[in-house]
């Protein structure tokens, strides 16, 4: 049976983001607010609850997973940042972005684009995300709450517990969040390549 818990979007409950991080560290999924929407969340380690994910949005071993990351240093670790990247991080985040790297050793292989060795990374500014980004004290494996047949990901916390009951461990409603994905750039060049125009803005960039 799928739990459900109301965390208040602006001051998450402590004892409440304990308990859904027990579950992630338990092997579970979760369901979780972002700054631009929902998502599917589970261990880094762990292959089961990633292979859940997978199940439930019917995608094969090609799908990309993201690692969400509290802050830029806990990113660096997982992802090589050149100076120019760097700041150009520093900039956009926390934030509804989702950054192309070059992956370091300290991502799983089977989380690597197979081709070009890169990770999708990216820092949220959202209290819910952060909060549980704190309290695990590692990377979320994430997955964009867009369930097979959908044009949108799911905004609807009833809908998440009639639709997902007994799929995933947890969902978290924190209020709407929005509908529009992250922005994705690949850093992996000399310049920023626009993958994805999402929530994120890019003006600034001069793409």
């Amino acid at each position: 049976m799928t739990q459900y818990f109301e965390i208040h979007a602006a001051s998450p409950q402590a004892r409440l983001i304990t308990r859904a991080v027990a579950m992630v560290r338990g092997g579970g999924v979760i369901v979780y607010p972002t700054d631009s929407c929902y998502a599917l969340g589970c261990c880094l380690g762990d292959k089961t609850p990633m292979e859940r994910i997978r199940r439930i949005r019917k995608v094969d071993s090609s799908h990309n997973f993201t690692l969400v990351c509290r802050d830029l240093s806990e990113l660096a670790t997982y992802a090589r940042v050149d100076n120019s990247a760097f700041r150009l991080l520093k900039a956009l985040t926390p934030g509804p972005y989702t950054f192309i790297l070059a992956a370091t050793r300290e991502v799983p292989r089977r989380l690597q684009n197979p081709r070009r060795k890169t990770i999708g990374l990216r820092v949220p500014g959202h209290p819910i995300s952060q909060a549980l980004l704190e309290t695990l004290g590692e990377p979320l494996m994430s997955s964009t709450l867009l369930l097979p047949g959908d044009d949108l990901p799911m905004t609807d916390s009833q809908e998440m517990r009639e639709r997902l009951n007994s799929r995933v461990d947890l969902v978290i409603d924190g209020g709407y969040c929005g509908l529009e994905p992250t922005t994705v750039l690949d850093l992996t060049g000399e310049t920023p390549k626009l993958l994805r125009h999402g929530r994120g803005d890019v003006s600034m960039l001069s793409l």
